[in-house]
């Protein structure tokens, strides 16, 4: 479980650092951290 959250927090960190440049690119970027903590499972 522990596991899990850090890959979510780094997926956070990582796609704040992209830089998006769109509020929809940001909702694209979450819903693929939340896609891969689900697979990580």
């Amino acid at each position: 479980m522990r596991q899990t959250i850090a890959f979510v927090i780094a997926g956070f960190l990582l796609s704040g650092l992209a830089a998006c440049n769109t509020v929809q690119g940001v909702g694209r970027d979450i819903e693929s951290v939340g896609r891969a903590g689900d697979r990580a499972m």
